[in-house]
């Protein structure tokens, strides 16, 4: 690291807590400014900041460190976290969420369950859910900008400095620590103070130094790349295949894919549960209720996963670049970092670490945005601040946001690796919340206690998976999420059902499919009529079908152009141009009416 890359770092600091000074008057005119910007984005900006938003650098060192031990096969591991979100959110997802005309996700279960005691139950369960899943992601944020840091920055001169050799000693061996609450710390800043308002334009600027720093990398990679290099590849590495055991990974640190195979099975109905259970991330359900109409929010979706193709070509190729070019790697983690270091010239170094800076600060500030959200609108607000002024209610929000990242800190400087929280959030907490996620779109029957106690149990046997991590998570997630389902099942059928007025409201809003048969005849909605409004649930999960296609495109597309193997990534982009034009006949021309309202008489605040 030289002085210009410092100086193109510090530069970008400077630019984003100027944003959010800029745009402090105006989020603070009250929550709706505050957390969903006035409901006046265009789409595009909001697909932008969703689509960068889980663009993190640590999801992206977790991301190249899996191609680096399992190649073109890790594409089978992305899964689990949703990697398909874009098709379900263009489908029919981003439509329902916009239709429910809320503020937060855990405010829509007043919207499915009504205002008794379940559905306020129902209501306070998600929002103690989103917030421990929001403050793990913090957390798991916290280890990833820690390593990236820590490979560029060194305290040995600050330590130097220090005359306690107790404290100098603590210096040295929390580095990492140090610098990501250095970093955090910057970024709350900015969060606090301009609300949605500075997550969505700072997320827009990011996207453009992600994209352009990107695209850099994948050139980089594609150019050093020659056939002698890409022979020293192991054998199978760029194929798809999913054998049920790699054998060769017994004994080995990374024994955890061993049972591949297994693995896969669980990923997939992970990823599938997770997306049909609405935005998964907590702070995507912003993005969506941010949009202007349920034509604008089915774009965002559409328009989520093309931000991400860079994303693709830039991970495989550092990767690449490990596997072929350094030597001695002993933490796949700061695989990352050290090729950035190692290969990056001066100057454009300081701009992808810029990039990469960026792309940490867009998640944590959507997280933390998001997650604040959830303690005011759903925990202080029903019991304790509804007489609350406007300014008051702001001044709260911004300790909460405060909270949340307290909370994350806490829990990232106990946690031992990346590996280990995302592993933890994504299949024992997933598994434990995923199941009544999905109930409450679609069957009609599921009440606010049948959410609320499946939730909570599922929590707690996730909370106690934690005691044993020795299980195989191709047991943990059957065994987790079978027991939220029947506990969701017998206590909504053992307890009143939600009235017929809230259900009936809810259908004729939203109009979900699924099993909905006894809500839609009371109704008085014919299927033919939802037919003509694009809402039918076989075109819907046709689109779905053909999104994955379209993702899957994209994603594989230029991964094998930066490898130089040009017929598959051929193959890949015309399956990805087949889909588009498909889903111009099938989605497109079937998309509600941009002067479309939300008629919802109940969510009326």
């Amino acid at each position: 690291m030289v002085t210009i890359d410092y100086s193109i770092i510090s530069l970008y600091f400077i630019v984003v807590i100027s944003l959010g000074f800029w745009y402090q008057k105006r989020a603070s005119k009250n929550l709706d400014s505050y957390f969903l910007a006035g409901k006046k984005m265009h789409w595009l900006p909001l697909a932008m900041s969703g689509s960068v938003s889980t663009f993190d650098i640590t999801g992206t060192m977790w991301i190249v460190s899996i191609l680096f031990v399992l190649g073109m096969k890790s594409m089978w591991h992305h899964w689990m976290w949703g990697v398909y979100m874009g098709a379900f959110f263009m489908a029919y997802m981003g439509k329902w969420v916009r239709r429910s005309n809320v503020m937060t996700a855990a405010e829509w279960m007043r919207t499915r369950f009504g205002d008794d005691k379940g559905g306020r139950l129902a209501r306070t369960t998600y929002a103690l859910m989103a917030v421990l899943t929001l403050a793990s992601f913090i957390g798991y944020a916290y280890q990833g900008i820690g390593k990236f840091a820590a490979v560029y920055i060194s305290l040995e001169p600050l330590s130097a400095m220090i005359s306690s050799p107790s404290l100098s000693d603590f210096v040295i061996m929390h580095q990492a620590d140090i610098l990501a609450i250095m970093v955090i710390g910057i970024t709350t800043l900015y969060v606090i103070l301009g609300g949605l308002y500075s997550v969505i334009v700072t997320d827009v600027f990011q996207t453009i130094i992600l994209t352009v720093g990107s695209i850099f990398i994948a050139y980089l990679a594609w150019s050093i790349l020659t056939p002698e290099l890409l022979g020293k590849l192991p054998e199978d590495w760029t194929s798809l295949s999913i054998p049920w055991r790699i054998e060769s990974f017994a004994g080995t640190e990374n024994a955890q894919f061993e049972l591949f195979g297994a693995l896969v099975i669980v990923w997939v109905l992970k990823g599938f549960l997770l997306n049909a259970g609405g935005p998964a991330q907590m702070y995507d359900f912003q993005r969506f209720l941010a949009a202007r109409d349920p034509r604008d929010a089915a774009k965002i979706g559409a328009a989520w996963s093309f931000f991400l193709i860079v994303r693709w070509a830039m991970t495989v190729g550092i990767a690449l670049l490990a596997l072929v070019g350094i030597t001695g790697v002993t933490d796949s983690e700061k695989v990352m970092p050290i090729v950035l270091l190692q290969f990056l010239p001066a100057g454009i170094r300081g701009l992808v670490i810029a990039g990469f800076i960026a792309a940490f600060m867009s998640t944590f500030s959507s997280i933390v945005n998001s997650g604040a959200s959830f303690i005011v609108r759903d925990m202080w607000q029903p019991y304790f601040g509804s007489k609350a002024s406007g300014k008051e209610t702001i001044w709260i929000s911004k300790l909460a946001s405060l909270f949340v990242v307290l909370i994350g800190i806490a829990i990232g400087f106990n946690a031992t690796s990346i590996a280990q929280i995302w592993s933890w959030i994504m299949m024992a907490l997933g598994a434990g919340v995923v199941v009544p996620n999905v109930l409450r779109w679609y069957w009609w029957r599921l009440n606010g206690w049948g959410y609320s106690i499946g939730t909570l149990g599922g929590m707690l046997l996730s909370l106690a998976a934690l005691f044993f991590p020795e299980i195989p998570v191709y047991y943990l997630f059957p065994l987790i999420g079978f027991f939220s389902l029947a506990m969701s099942v017998i206590v909504s059928l053992k307890t009143e059902q939600v009235s017929k007025e809230r259900l009936i409201d809810f259908y004729v809003t939203v109009r979900p499919f699924g099993l909905w048969k006894p809500i839609k005849q009371q109704s008085g909605l014919l299927l033919t009529e939802l037919s003509e409004k694009g809402e039918s649930g076989w075109i819907a999960l046709l689109n779905v079908f053909l999104g994955i296609s379209m993702i899957t495109g994209l994603y594989l597309s230029p991964v094998f152009l930066v490898g130089h193997w040009y017929g598959k990534s051929m193959l890949w982009f015309i399956v990805l141009l087949i889909s588009i034009v498909v889903l111009k006949f099938t989605w497109y021309d079937n998309l509600p009416k941009a002067e479309e309202v939300n008629t919802n008489r109940l969510n009326e605040h």
